[in-house]
């Protein structure tokens, strides 16, 4: 597929640019309204794709929870293995799209792979992630920063509640999910290791904070997030963080989500999966 078109998605999905606005420049880059609507089901997402770990897998107990957060109650989707004993937690960051049924299910891979792993929802404060993808977009522009941030360190503190938890930390995050991350790495000085997927740097002089281990997975055609890498890069280096970076050549913005077909890159994503949970065995078991 033509990379404007994938790169007009990806500004549709990150700027405040309307729905009729992106649908008039699709059409222009591809010709027709015609065309337009036969490339739209390939660049929007299919959940119908989102199952890898079903819900009712007998090695894992699901669970929907609440914890306290800033002026709200913070729903969440919480997987955990099945037998009986301690277990080392994750937080599972979902993208600018909320709690979906993707999200679910890479909740449910962390888990299988014998974590605790809970997906807040950042839209908790609006009663939790609507079903309509526009309302969604309206929610995410309106949420407090500060409150958002905290909302999310407030997670470990009810992981560490839990009487299954071990007391060792780590969070993935993806997209959006990446950028809270890395502001989780710099906020959450306990915590032990943090995996951000093509997510926004944190800035360069909050990078002494991060006493985490670093994994950062970027595909090499996401010039909008790349262009912050080099600086966070040369902090990390300056700071002596323990860091790995990861870009994969071919790979677009979002090539873990296997419900995006233009962008889901499937060797990209295994390897990236492969390292993220190798460094989950390591720093938190």
């Amino acid at each position: 597929m033509d990379q404007r078109i994938i790169n007009l998605f990806d500004e549709y999905t990150h700027k405040p640019l309307k729905r009729e606005d992106f649908l008039q420049r699709l059409t222009t880059l591809t010709g027709s309204t015609t065309a337009a609507m036969a490339v739209l089901p390939l660049l929007e997402i299919n959940y119908a794709h989102a199952t890898t770990v079903k819900p009712n897998d007998e090695r894992l107990v699901i669970e929907n929870i609440t914890y306290p957060g800033e002026d709200t109650q913070m729903k969440g989707y919480l997987a955990r293995p099945a037998a009986a004993g301690k277990y080392p937690a994750v937080v599972v960051i979902h993208e600018n799209r909320g709690i979906n049924p993707h999200i679910e299910d890479v909740t449910r891979r962390v888990a299988l792979a014998g974590f605790i792993a809970l997906a807040p929802d950042a839209l908790s404060p609006f009663g939790g992630t609507p079903a309509d993808a526009e309302q969604v977009r309206t929610y995410f522009g309106q949420l407090d920063a500060k409150k958002n941030l905290s909302n999310f360190v407030k997670a470990f503190d009810y992981l560490k509640g839990r009487n299954d938890c071990t007391g060792k930390t780590g969070c993935v995050g993806f997209c959006w999910g990446g950028a809270m991350a890395n502001q989780l790495a710099v906020n959450v000085p306990t915590l032990n290791a943090a995996v951000a997927y093509y997510g926004r740097q944190a800035e360069a002089a909050d990078v002494p904070k991060i006493k985490a281990s670093l994994m950062l997975h970027y595909g090499a055609l996401d010039e909008r997030v790349n262009a912050g890498i080099p600086a966070y890069e040369e902090a990390l280096k300056k700071a002596g963080t323990d860091y790995q970076l990861y870009i994969y050549e071919g790979a677009q913005h979002a090539f873990n989500n296997d419900t995006a077909p233009t962008r889901y890159n499937e060797a990209v994503a295994k390897l990236a999966w492969e390292r993220t949970i190798g460094l989950f065995n390591k720093k938190l078991k």
